[in-house]
């Protein structure tokens, strides 16, 4: 009963509301349009407005001189800067007038705002205690349309993104423009037979920007507006408007005709119609409320106890679980939040200007990797994943899980991007790259000697150890591989790409799976013809990076040079007729203990063994890599170590993959 009372009181509530709303709308539908910080305010009599007071005082005054101007006041924390932008047509009066008309209204709607930015008719003002100027900006963009529809919508849009389009290649690329185009084109409609349109930039940023403001710009009109007969989008950094009057031409709207008369008459009839019903559904609010206060104070009365227990089961549970999880998304999403993992698309833009070719760092199996540098002068690495079946819940959540995953020897994720169809991770910026691309090249791999060696696989093999033992869940890359090994500026290797990662949350590692992803040359045998997959998977892949670091031979291309299918055929041959040390790699023989590398090449070559069960544990091998007293077993054979190596070599690069995944999977039982 109490739940039907609730849903009676708050449906009505609900559509006052929306039709408020729609009035308001209707009623607000003309200039100014305004665009205020959420947070941030001054003080009133405070610094920051003495400022502020003295910018719009000088912006005002040029406004009579130019259509353009930039200027700040102030030094260090309370510093203002401001801009306004008249549009090419307006002369310079009508241009001040504007600027004096904003100056009153960002005061009227932004009051006591640190950043704010207000669109007039003719002109937009802007100010804010961050330095905008010569910054692009395209986020926040805000839509106008006409209420109006063309009758041929299609073709209407078809001709409104062509004109769009050769008016920003002018407006953006020829100097002589100023930033600014205008243009008209032939369109028959019902109530016209032209189409004026006009873009424009803010003069302090460069063409290539202008360019890319107007773009979205376009995009977001095509969106919102294709089908009316006029439209504008507010931008921070550009303007654009298109009509069916030369409006740049000072010319009005058009006299309205029956058409125009029969849009006006429905839109006077709207507002009469919702009226009277926003006033019905008042009455039906306010009798609802009374009802609803006189019952549930006969339930207070009766029921006080109840309400008690209601109470302590809100705090145990409720608090801890859906005002948690609501806390937990908002936090998620909102780049203001201290520490925050979420950034928005426009960082990720500025950071790597715009995914710019000179910034790809290189291509993953889940898409490209790019160099950024975000606001705070951090340098990163940002991942913009090609494809994926997540959902954005899924994505966010899996995400999260890495980012607690703590270790020194894994790369840190340090948050991610979600923006229509892109999703992108945020990882440390790693400055010497990849270990493939070092290890695999003659005159890179000169800076490897010994020791650095030895510590590069002592880093893995604790990495592996973390996420085997060591974690909260047990996790399976079941993609180590040396491209996936990063190198931080002193050599230390870290662990990075969890695309293909399993977690489980119970005692044991394993299971299978019918799809077979991962990297030729570096899969165990059970997994790559069975799908069966453990830590001893894992186990198997350090295996081949251990061989592969002492020596300096690629595994799956090792047959290019020697008569086995594997380093790790060759390897264990060469053990076995205890000629080991011919696969010393010659750039290190200067700097080498023997005898350490005979105890590396035997612990490769027991962690590659046929069998997952003779193959050591990860805690196993960091005790053996250790303790040079322990007693390493010998090694049975390595799989794929029979036969002539065109019977196992597969048509695949040493990077191919199989898969679309993102981060890592749901978590499995075991």
């Amino acid at each position: 009963m109490a739940h039907y009372e609730s849903v009676s009181l708050i449906i009505p509530f609900l559509l006052a509301y929306l039709i408020l709303h729609s009035l308001v709308y209707l009623s607000h539908a003309d200039p100014p349009y305004q665009l205020c910080s959420e947070p941030g305010y001054y003080a009133v009599n405070s610094t920051f407005q003495n400022n502020f007071d003295k910018l719009v005082a000088n912006l005002s005054s040029n406004a009579s001189l130019s259509k353009f101007y930039s200027t700040s006041y102030g030094n260090n924390t309370y510093r203002v800067y401001g801009q306004y932008m008249c549009l090419n047509y307006v002369s310079n009066q009508d241009c001040r007038k504007c600027i004096d008309l904003a100056s009153q209204d960002i005061l009227r709607l932004c009051p006591n705002d640190t950043e704010a930015i207000v669109w007039e008719e003719f002109c937009q003002l802007r100010y804010s205690g961050q330095d905008f100027i010569g910054h692009l900006n395209i986020t926040g963009n805000i839509w106008k349309d006409n209420v109006m529809n063309v009758s041929q919508p299609d073709r209407f849009k078809l001709v409104v993104n062509t004109t769009l389009q050769n008016l920003t290649k002018v407006a953006a690329f020829d100097p002589l423009s100023h930033m600014n185009a205008t243009g008209a084109v032939e369109f028959k409609d019902a109530s016209a037979s032209m189409l004026y349109a006009l873009v424009t930039c803010g003069r302090d940023i460069s063409g290539s920007d202008c360019n890319i403001c107007l773009q979205q710009a376009i995009k977001d009109v095509l969106a919102n507006c294709s089908f009316s007969v006029g439209a504008r989008i507010l931008s921070r950094s550009c303007y654009l408007r298109y009509e069916q009057y030369a409006f740049y031409e000072g010319k009005t709207a058009p006299e309205p005709n029956q058409t125009t008369q029969g849009g006006s008459r429905k839109k006077v009839w709207l507002i009469v119609i919702l009226t009277i019903t926003a006033v019905g559904l008042a009455v039906l609010l306010v009798v609802s409320c009374i009802y609803y206060l006189r019952i549930h104070r006969r339930e207070r009365r009766g029921n006080k106890s109840a309400i008690q227990l209601g109470v302590l089961h809100y705090s145990g549970y409720a608090r801890d679980s859906t005002s948690f999880m609501n806390w937990t998304f908002q936090r998620r999403f909102d780049k203001n939040v201290p520490d925050s993992p979420f950034f928005d698309f426009a960082t990720i833009l500025t950071a790597t200007n715009y995914f710019s070719a000179s910034n790809k760092l290189g291509q993953g199996g889940f898409g490209p990797v790019y160099k950024g540098i975000l606001g705070d002068g951090r340098e990163v690495a940002i991942k913009r994943l090609s494809s994926t079946e997540q959902g954005t819940d899924e994505f966010t959540n899996e995400v999260l899980l890495i980012m607690k995953l703590q270790h020194k020897n894994l790369v840190k994720l340090l948050g991610f991007c979600i923006d229509n169809e892109e999703k992108i991770l945020v990882y440390e910026y790693m400055p010497n790259g990849s270990l493939d691309v070092i290890l695999f090249d003659r005159e890179r791999r000169a800076k490897l000697d010994w020791r650095k060696r030895i510590n590069i696989i002592s880093g893995i093999t604790r990495g592996v150890l973390y996420l085997h033992e060591d974690s909260r869940l047990r996790i399976i890359h079941r993609d180590l591989k040396a491209s996936n090994i990063l190198l931080d500026s002193e050599m230390d290797p870290k662990i990075s790409d969890f695309g293909m990662a399993r977690i489980f949350s119970g005692n044991d590692g394993g299971a299978n799976t019918a799809t077979i992803v991962g990297t030729y040359g570096y899969m165990a045998p059970e997994y790559a013809m069975e799908g069966l997959y453990s830590t001893k998977s894992d186990v198997f892949s350090l295996g081949v990076l251990v061989l592969e670091i002492i020596t300096g031979e690629r595994n799956a291309s090792f047959h290019l040079s020697k008569r086995a299918p594997t380093l790790a055929a060759y390897a264990w041959h060469l053990w076995q007729d205890e000629r080991e040390l011919e696969l010393v790699d010659p750039l290190i023989i200067d700097s080498c203990c023997m005898e350490e590398f005979r105890r590396l090449m035997q612990i490769g070559l027991l962690c590659v063994q046929e069998d997952a069960y003779d193959r050591p544990t990860m805690s196993s091998v960091v005790i053996m890599m250790k303790s040079e007293s322990t007693i390493l077993t010998n090694p049975q054979r390595p799989a794929f170590s029979a036969g002539r190596s065109t019977e196992y070599h597969q048509p695949v690069t040493d990077n191919s993959s199989s898969v679309n995944g993102l981060t890592i999977s749901d978590i499995e039982a075991r």
